[in-house]
Formats: structure tokens, C-alpha cells, sequence
């Protein structure tokens, strides 16, 4: 269905959140369908950057058809909200905190309140709001929860609304696909909490948008809720192996254990994917309830995308059309290669049975042979996931300068290190100079410590993973200096 007017007068939107994700998408939408739109943003310089941003009239004039103007404001200030409702036909409800403080429910609330209020008085003639699938009966997780209070919030209200219940939403840049692509191409196998069996009915961002645009013409009478979702409901833990299958990626073997911490799996999240943590614990949340579609009445009203609902193969295979799904295996192979040879080369220079390193006087605190193989190993393992994972967020940066530069000089960074880990066995085991030795041991562990720092940067739980190598090399530095004390 067309929304848009061939008249002189154009239908005006306002859309908020219009930089974000599925509001960016809903405004391109609506420009194509002839409407002229109006966003509330922050930044107007925001608003320029996005793919619609040519299409922005200049400040002060009015949008006309396949237009944007762009409104400079705040959704949370009221005066604000009054200035951008007004003259509006539809306005868009995009806007939702991602925040953990403890009053961000209020707030979501509040803001809630006052856009209704303002729309009321500018007399709009329908709000469209995007929420989440929930159970009902169930206590729910606080962030779905706030998102099921605005709807209540809009329905409640005089001005007529589609409150509309969406799940993950497949398609690229939308946080909750990045988190599941991300995982899918990274773990070829994993023990995850129990959530990850629940079911959820994903939708192609297409029909999001689709569904969103189309629910403008719903009649004036019509105030409610609509789920809508993809053809077909599945437990995460399948999306994950699916997603795999359809990219071709290998099998990915998945068990649940009894857990449920969005706490601890959010910052599981954050070592394995570029999603912090404090974005992925409200989407864990989310997670931890069955988000299905009860109903699709919205479809009686305003039918389906041309040839129907995408399913999830389709949908993953437009979302991933322009991405490299392999470059974390690549990523992964390269890092690993150069890790492993940094191994062997130290392996072989290693050699504690020469005469010279037996003849010295060692102190009573230092370790047994025999734990040194197995430290490394496992150091060497630690070295490879944590620097591939820091290298492939880097390389996926969609900031391309900042992204290349930053792989650049981590690469580097990476490289000085082996060698000069690849390079002390030789120097401690089989020169006499134990100055030397501690000299250089001392550099692997200033270059391992800038490692570490490099990887907090990128993930703080990365930064974590990675500091028992720094802490190792450390100890390393300060074992040297008292050889090199007790044998002058």
C-alpha cells in the first residue's frame, strides 16, 4: 500500500529516532513514498550524515514531498516536543534507551507522557510505536517491561495508535543481528545459558518497516497492540546454527547449562562480539522470555510485503549481502599462524639442559620445569583468540579511517611482541649475559602490557582475558633480574 499523497500538500511525519537504526530506515521509507518528514534529532549534522541526508532541505525551509527537515531537539524536553508535533499527521515513536541506571524505566515513562501530551494538544492524527514481543503472565526483564509501559502509555492516550511487538530484528546494523552474527561466525561451539533455548519470532528489518510505514493508514478508530514477526518461530540457539548453515560457516554444536545471569552472559557478549556489555544486558533481558507472535491482525488491515514475510534465511542473506562473513576466519587463521610460529621458534631456543643455564645459581621461588609448558600453551591460546578478536572488530569498524588505522597499529603492535617473545628463550637460555636477558625480558613485558591496554580499549572483558600474559611476562622480568643478581 502506498502512503503517499500525489497532492500539493503531502502527509507530514515526524519520525524520532530517525538516526537510529529502524528509524533511519522508516524515514528513507517514508521519502520514498512521497511523504514529507520531519525528524527530531539531537544533531542536525547526525541527521545530514545518514544515507536520506541529501534529501534534507536547507534550515528553515519546509520539507515538501520526499523531503526531510530536520527539527533540533531534545525528546525529553517538552517545549521541544510541542515545537516538532506541530502540523503533524503521523508521528513515529522510535526512541528507546539502551541505559542501565536505575531510573531509566521513569524516564522512558516520563518522555512517554509528555510526547502523548504534546500530540494531543497538536492534535495528531496517529502515533506509531515500535515495542517488544513479551509472554503474558510473566514478570518481565526491565528494560521489556519499560517498552510495554510506553505503548500503554500511547494507548492510553486521545490520540489514536498501533503499539507494534517485534522481536530480534534481521538486518544489518540492527544491535540484536550484530550480536547473533557475530556469535554465530565466532564460536564454532558453545556450553550458553539456558535463554538461548527459548523461542523467539524474528523479523526481517523489510517488514518492520513495511508493517511501521503501513500502520499510518490504519483507520482512526483502530488503538491497539499488533505483533508482528517473521513466518516462523525459533529457539535462539537454532538461529545460531541456522545463520551458520546458510552462510555456509560449518556446523555449530550449542548446549544450554542452568544459568541465566544476564549479568555474567552480558559480558560474555562483550568478549566474543563488538556489543558492550551495557548495550547487550538489556538485550539479553529481552532474551530471557519467549518473544512469539500471538496474532497478525495488522495484516487483515494493511495485507504483507510483496511475496510475503521473509523468512530467516532470506532475511540473513540481504542483511549479510554487503558484509565479510569470513573475515573473523581469516582474521583467526593469520593471528594464529603468527602465533604459532612465535611458539615453535621459542620452543626451539629453548633449552634448560645446556651447561651454561645448569651451572646457574637459581632462586628457591622459581617455578618447575615442568609448569612452563603448559603456562605458555596456554598463554600462546590466550595471545591468538584475544588479539584476533580485538583485530576483527577493528577491521569491521564501519568508521574506515579510524578502523584501518587502528588495525594498523595493533597489527604492529602485535608483531613487535611476538618477536620479542619468539626472541627471549634464545637470549635467556643461551647467552651469558643475563643483563641482557632481563633487558630484553623487560621490553616483552611492557609491549605485553600495551597489549593488554590495546584490548581493554577495544572490550574491557578482553583486557581481562589477556592480563595473565602481561602478569606472566612480569614475573619473567623480576625472575631474570634475580638470576642475573645471584650469578654476576
Amino acid at each position: 500500500m502506498d502512503t503517499g499523497n500525489t497532492a500539493s500538500t503531502p502527509r507530514l511525519a515526524l519520525v524520532t529516532g530517525a538516526t537510529g537504526y529502524v528509524g533511519g530506515n522508516v524515514t528513507r521509507e517514508l521519502i520514498n513514498k512521497g511523504w514529507a518528514v520531519r525528524t527530531l534529532s539531537r544533531s542536525r549534522d547526525k541527521a545530514l550524515s545518514m544515507e536520506w541526508g541529501d534529501h534534507i532541505v536547507d534550515e528553515g525551509d519546509t520539507a515538501g514531498a520526499g523531503q526531510v527537515e530536520v527539527f533540533e531537539g531534545d525528546a525529553s524536553r517538552p517545549e521541544d516536543l510541542d515545537q516538532a508535533l506541530r502540523g503533524i499527521d503521523v508521528a513515529w515513536y522510535l526512541v528507546h534507551s539502551m541505559s542501565s541506571d536505575d531510573d531509566f524505566k521513569d524516564t522512558e515513562i516520563a518522555m512517554a507522557k509528555d510526547f502523548a501530551e504534546a500530540a494531543e494538544k497538536n492534535e495528531v492524527g496517529r502515533i506509531v510505536y515500535l515495542g517488544g514481543l513479551h509472554p503474558d503472565g510473566e514478570e518481565l526483564s526491565e528494560h521489556l517491561d519499560s517498552r510495554v509501559k510506553v505503548g500503554e502509555v500511547f494507548l492510553d492516550s486521545e490520540v489514536p495508535t498501533a503499539a507494534l511487538q517485534a522481536g530480534v530484528v534481521l538486518g544489518a546494523g540492527s544491535i540484536s543481528f550484530e550480536m547473533l552474527r557475530h556469535l554465530s561466525e565466532r564460536l564454532p561451539g558453545a556450553i550458553g545459558p539456558k535463554w538461548i533455548q527459548n523461542r523467539i519470532t524474528p523479523i526481517s528489518v523489510r517488514d518492520v518497516v513495511f508493517y511501521l510505514t503501513g500502520a499510518a493508514d490504519l483507520p482512526k478508530e483502530v488503538n491497539r497492540t499488533f505483533d508482528i514477526g517473521g513466518p516462523v518461530t525459533h529457539r535462539y540457539a537454532d538461529m545460531m546454527k541456522e545463520y551458520a548453515a546458510t552462510l555456509r560457516l560449518g556446523p555449530r554444536v550449542i548446549f544450554s547449562a542452568p544459568v541465566a545471569t544476564p549479568e555474567l552472559a552480558s559480558h560474555w557478549i562483550s568478549l566474543v562480539t563488538p556489543v558492550g556489555a551495557q548495550i547487550a544486558k538489556p538485550l539479553i533481558g529481552s532474551l530471557m522470555h519467549d518473544t512469539v507472535v500471538k496474532e497478525r491482525d495488522l495484516e487483515s488491515y494493511i495485507g504483507t510485503p510483496e511475496g510475503g514475510n521473509q523468512s530467516f534465511k532470506e532475511a540473513v542473506l540481504a542483511a549479510t549481502e554487503r558484509v565479510d562473513t569470513r573475515r573473523w576466519l581469516r582474521t583467526f587463521a593469520t593471528v594464529g599462524a603468527a602465533v604459532a610460529a612465535c611458539a615453535t621458534v621459542g620452543g626451539i631456543l629453548t633449552d634448560p639442559k645446556n651447561k651454561e643455564y645448569r651451572r646457574l645459581d637459581l632462586p628457591s621461588w622459581q617455578p618447575p620445569a615442568g609448569i612452563f609448558p603448559v603456562v605458555w600453551t596456554a598463554l600462546y591460546a590466550d595471545i591468538a583468540v584475544v588479539n584476533s578478536l580485538v583485530l576483527s572488530d577493528n577491521l569491521e569498524s564501519d568508521d574506515d579511517g579510524d578502523s584501518k588505522c587502528s588495525a594498523r597499529s595493533n597489527s604492529v603492535a602485535l608483531g613487535i611482541n611476538l618477536l620479542l617473545n619468539a626472541g627471549w628463550p634464545g637470549v635467556f637460555f643461551r647467552s651469558k649475559k643475563k643483563g641482557v636477558a632481563t633487558v630484553w625480558s623487560g621490553a616483552l613485558a611492557l609491549s605485553s602490557a600495551d597489549l593488554v591496554r590495546r584490548a581493554w580499549k577495544s572490550a574491557p572483558q578482553r583486557g581481562v582475558v589477556l592480563a595473565p600474559y602481561a602478569a606472566w611476562t612480569s614475573f619473567a622480568t623480576i625472575l631474570s633480574g634475580a638470576i642475573r643478581r645471584r650469578n654476576r
